[in-house]
């Protein structure tokens, strides 16, 4: 099994045909679906998950546009045992798929262990290394939890759109320097993140 990404307890790594159950307490939760963007419905079965995991695994390593090379769907999985807890996704945004776009769904049971925080900066260290400038992530209003999650990857809050996927979503961004630790030397603590007015 290849390994995209590793950090100290998770694992990035491509989707396999056996984690379908374990896709489906993601994608089949109406409380991850509901908080989509792209809107989707909740994954009704464990074989509309097969089929779906196996659409990722045919479209992997297709670039479809000049982000290509860092585009994909992957698991994330915990390194001890390798439970997949969530997904990771980097993908061009419509309309005109010029900017990347940074999600994580996880398990409900998984929630509270700051794995998104962990696997999705450890996935944008990657797309800054393959040459991705930025990467953002679409909140849709009323989702506390991703908002929160942003702030805790480091994003900055740009603002308020109805540009992406026919939804009105909060932005936010994620730069190569957004992912450097803060020197305590200059800093004297940790950086204030500011959250966005409600």
């Amino acid at each position: 099994m290849t390994h995209l990404v590793t950090t100290e307890r998770l694992v990035v790594r491509n989707w396999e045909s056996s984690d379908a159950a374990a896709a489906l307490a993601v994608f089949g939760n109406e409380q991850v679906s509901r908080w989509l963007a792209p809107a989707a419905d909740a994954v009704p079965d464990e074989a509309a998950m097969s089929a779906l995991i196996e659409q990722w695994r045919a479209e992997h390593g297709r670039p479809g546009d000049d982000a290509g090379q860092f585009v994909g769907r992957w698991a994330l999985a915990r390194k001890e045992d390798d439970v997949v807890v969530g997904a990771l996704v980097l993908r061009t945004m419509p309309p005109h798929g010029e900017d990347v776009e940074i999600a994580w769904q996880l398990a409900p049971e998984h929630w509270g262990h700051s794995y998104a925080t962990e696997g999705a900066r450890a996935l944008a260290a990657w797309a800054f290394a393959q040459g991705a400038a930025e990467v953002f992530a679409v909140v849709r209003p009323g989702n506390e939890r991703g908002e929160w999650s942003a702030r805790r990857i480091g994003m900055e809050w740009v603002g308020e759109t109805d540009k992406y996927y026919d939804l009105h979503l909060r932005v936010y961004r994620l730069r190569p320097s957004d992912l450097a630790p803060p020197d305590p030397v200059t800093t004297g603590s940790l950086p204030v993140i500011p959250v966005p007015p409600a």
